[in-house]
């Protein structure tokens, strides 16, 4: 196995930077994934590990090597693509064999890879059937077995699962993620989607406009965002923001308020607030953090347990089973709420809601940092 080393990675097309100054280190055996809008340089970064794009500038490593001038075929590495790219006249067995009989690997050899692949994918039964016979989720463990078979140091995976069903992509994140415990390779997965970011990762890369915005655990970047866009694009429904006023009392305490709320919080709570008095902020709330109250609960006021409190109006009303989503207008805002699928608000209903100080998160209006 190996690790991959990314030094200063600038990759240019004309007069466009897609990726700016990248630098990454993963880790021997690690899961990393790079997750961001389309257009966001992933895909590009992913290549140019490949040796499928030549970076403008800077150096890769993969193990011990920079391989910059290395063609793919050398640099120890296997690419599952999106759309499965498997030979149509060749039938399963073939279609993972073809690799290792370009590298001339003895025919026993092959054998035993294929077949060991095959058995750790559960697809032995498919092995003499042809890819049109398959179903997406077979073609895509094919897929994964023809790597599998080049025993690599370094996976690649360009969101190999973006073409399966939503019952099938969550079946196959799991398989995914229980074929890397079970291997124990380097791992390097491109996706858009941010429930497989969360799910899969050992490490997520948020990029945005061909820079990393933060760079870290799941479960750090869930509850710690660096800045506004890793708040907004993590997290299912996604966060939801105002613009809060920031005032400074004589008893050093910071108040923030909207039109529809103000809380009262101790300027050792949030030190920074300070040089933020008399201008506005952009606080940011999740979904599951805004708590419908019992009817009669007076709106704006503080509640037991250092919380704030509001009224809104349900929009709309989305029940998904274990889970209720409600959009709640508060204002000129609509605000999605988490909820308990028993909660009884109705549409045109008024709701009051509250939220704990403790789960706000504040960024600066200008650049979007995350305030400390």
């Amino acid at each position: 196995m190996a690790r991959v080393n990314l030094e200063g990675i600038i990759k240019r097309f004309g007069n466009n930077d897609v990726v700016k100054d990248l630098t990454i280190d993963i880790k021997d055996r690690e899961f990393l994934v790079l997750v961001g809008p389309s257009g966001c340089g992933k895909t590009t970064t992913l290549r140019m590990i490949a040796g499928l794009e030549d970076p403008s500038s800077g150096t890769i490593h993969i193990g011990d090597r920079v391989v910059n001038d290395l063609p793919p075929k050398d640099r120890d590495i296997a690419m599952v693509f999106q759309n499965y790219a498997l030979y149509p006249h060749m039938n399963v067995y073939e279609n993972m064999a073809f690799g290792l009989k370009l590298r001339h690997v003895p025919r026993v050899e092959i054998d035993r890879r294929v077949r060991q692949a095959a058995q750790i994918l559960d697809i032995e039964h498919l092995l003499r059937r042809k890819p049109r016979e398959l179903s997406g989720g077979q073609r895509q463990r094919v897929a994964l077995g023809r790597a599998i078979v080049r025993e690599p140091a370094v996976f690649l995976m360009d969101e190999p699962l973006s073409n399966l069903d939503a019952k099938l992509r969550v079946q196959m994140r799991a398989e995914i993620s229980k074929l890397h415990q079970r291997l124990k390779t380097t791992v390097i997965y491109v996706t858009h989607d941010q429930t497989e970011a969360m799910t899969m990762g050992s490490r997520i890369a948020v990029m945005k406009d061909g820079v990393v915005q933060q760079l870290d655990s799941p479960q750090a970047i869930y509850d710690k965002p660096s800045n506004r866009f890793v708040a907004g694009f993590i997290g299912s429904p996604a966060m939801n923001f105002m613009d809060v006023q920031v005032d400074l009392k004589d008893d050093d305490a910071i108040i923030l308020g909207s039109e529809a709320w103000q809380a009262k919080l101790p300027a050792r709570e949030r030190p920074a607030l300070r040089s933020y008095a008399g201008r506005k902020v952009t606080l940011g709330i999740r979904p599951e953090h805004l708590r419908p109250l019992e009817p009669g609960t007076l709106p704006g006021t503080e509640t037991p347990g250092q919380a704030v409190s509001f009224a809104g109006t349900v929009e709309v009303r989305e029940t998904l089973g274990a889970e209720t989503l409600l959009h709640v207008a508060v204002g000129a805002l609509t605000m999605v709420v988490r909820a308990d699928p028993r909660v009884s608000a109705r549409v045109g209903e008024t709701l009051q809601l509250a939220f704990h100080r403790e789960n706000v998160h504040l960024f600066d209006p200008e650049s979007e940092a995350a305030i400390s």
